[in-house]
């Protein structure tokens, strides 16, 4: 018998202290309940207990105004009004536990809201901000793209004006500025310096327009097309326009 006894019982390793941990958290539950079940409610508890046990019991005929209700024909079950049109069950509480005043909550509501719109708002103007720096970056960056093609036209038509010129005995410029200065012959379109011809008060625009106006009428030269016409006829017949906006 004690041989059976023995071989019944598990000897798997680690078994008993499996054991003994199920046994402690059994232990502790059980322990918990009790402790709940002995603390003794706060007033609060015990009035949000009573409240709910009596919501939920319907009125009965001890209720004066259910008492004057069923006097006047009203039944239990049955909606209010003297076509049944009114609502069945009684308006619900709202219950108030804290310690701030009436309208604390909505304030408060409405606090957060206006803390939120604000934020919006902070965010609206720094995208629309951010948008009219973006928006002046690229205005900047095309007008210096422009001046830099307009500057390199002009040391362009400077070169040419200074060939055609040469080719036609012509030893000093009309202007002084119609010709690259000597140690400017070799600058590339790309570099940032100051205006060449300081003597006068004219954009680079105005110099670009004055000295090809010249370079078509003298020399019937085109720098955007890069062509010498016959006479005025043939280049105004043959060349695509006026200005380099014509020829883009």
């Amino acid at each position: 018998y004690l041989l059976e006894l023995t071989l019944r019982q598990d000897v798997r390793p680690g078994l008993p202290m499996v054991r003994r941990m199920k046994e402690a958290i059994q232990k502790e539950e059980k322990q918990k309940e009790a402790n709940e079940k002995n603390r003794q409610k706060s007033i609060r508890e015990e009035e949000k207990e009573r409240r709910d046990l009596v919501l939920q019991s319907a009125l009965g005929n001890e209720n004066k105004g259910f008492a004057l209700l069923q006097k006047m024909g009203y039944k239990s079950g049955q909606a209010l009004g003297k076509s049944g049109e009114g609502i069945v069950e009684p308006i619900p509480l709202n219950i108030k536990t804290g310690l701030s005043g009436l309208g604390h909550d909505e304030l408060k509501k409405r606090k957060a809201e206006e803390k939120l719109e604000n934020y919006r708002h902070k965010l609206h103007m720094k995208k629309q901000a951010n948008e009219q720096a973006a928006d002046q970056f690229r205005i900047r960056f095309k007008n210096k793209q422009e001046e830099r093609k307009m500057e390199g036209d002009l040391r362009k038509s400077q070169r040419a004006c200074q060939q055609l010129d040469m080719q036609k005995d012509i030893d000093v410029p009309k202007e002084t500025w119609y010709w690259l200065e000597p140690e400017e012959e070799d600058k590339t379109d790309e570099e940032d310096k100051e205006d060449e011809c300081t003597s006068t008060d004219l954009s680079v625009s105005e110099k670009l327009y004055i000295l090809t106006t010249y370079l078509r009428e003298e020399h019937f030269y085109c720098i955007w097309c890069g062509t010498t016409y016959e006479d005025s006829e043939d280049l105004s017949s043959n060349c695509p326009g006026n200005s380099a906006a014509d020829h883009d």
